[in-house]
């Protein structure tokens, strides 16, 4: 049985806010734990998987090049990121974490990310519902 897209949207919506109105407590936490703003962090964990170049960064950030610079410049000034030549493009610039920064990460991934009450209030029984359909809809998307 198909689903009317409308219950399937009010569902996406429950989802999105849930998410939205829950983030800004983990997010104070871990620019407490870290010394960085937000977004820095955020940065920090696109940068961690290994050399990334500042259009990649960019992509990866949903911004433009420029407030990528200007994210990185900030990093490379807390000594958390260099940046280096590409060694095949000399127009690129790639930017990697320094150990500093790879402490920093470690730091902000430590704060505890727990559900919000919303959810932990629920029954076993609906938790187990939810599991299900999300695992679901992860295999649905290929994760």
């Amino acid at each position: 049985m198909t689903r009317p897209r409308r219950d399937v949207d009010r569902v996406w919506q429950t989802i999105v806010g849930l998410v939205m109105d829950t983030r800004g407590d983990w997010r104070r936490k871990v620019a407490e734990a870290t010394g960085l703003p937000f977004t820095r962090f955020r940065a920090l964990r696109r940068i961690a998987p290994g050399p990334i170049t500042l259009r990649e960064l960019a992509e990866s950030l949903g911004t433009d090049a420029p407030a990528a610079t200007v994210a990185v410049n900030d990093l490379e000034r807390r000594g958390l990121v260099t940046r280096y030549e590409h060694p095949d493009d000399r127009r690129a610039k790639l930017v990697s974490l320094t150990a500093e920064g790879r402490a920093t990460l470690r730091a902000g991934k430590a704060v505890a990310d727990h559900a919000p009450e919303a959810l932990t209030a629920l029954s076993a029984d609906d938790v187990a519902t939810l599991v299900r359909v999300f695992d679901a809809a992860g295999r649905r998307r290929g994760g």
